[in-house]
């Protein structure tokens, strides 16, 4: 079993920056891949972003340049730092764990564990 525990999000102008982290505790496999997924009311789950084990990094079209999926200093944990919000991002994110095949980094299903997600809002 492997807990996640998300923690950063919150109000913020668009414009502005904020950092999600997702602590990760318990039996932690190898050959991860942590992603970050949202889900804004009455949309589907999307992809976000997603840090391999290997160290690569894979992001949704309309974050990248602005969101940075990274790994912290303290141990199991993961960022992501997101910059230049936009109103569009408004949505609840998690942060989810699983061992999927690079063809479905992007496939929230190919997750087996979550978070319980941290709302993030961002204002016009």
């Amino acid at each position: 079993q492997v807990q996640l525990v998300e923690s950063g999000g919150g109000l913020v102008q668009a414009g502005g920056s904020l950092r999600l982290s997702c602590a990760a505790s318990g039996s932690i496999f190898s050959n991860y891949a942590y992603g970050w997924f949202r889900q804004a009311p009455g949309k589907e789950r999307e992809f976000v972003a997603a840090l391999r084990y290997s160290g690569h990094t894979y992001y949704a079209d309309s974050v990248k340049g602005r969101f940075t999926i990274s790994t912290g200093n303290v141990k199991n944990t993961k960022y992501l730092q997101m910059d230049t919000l936009k109103p569009e991002d408004t949505a609840v994110y998690y942060c989810a764990i699983g061992r999927p095949i690079l063809s479905s980094i992007r496939n929230p299903d190919m997750y087996a564990y979550w978070g319980q997600g941290t709302q993030v809002t961002v204002s016009s």
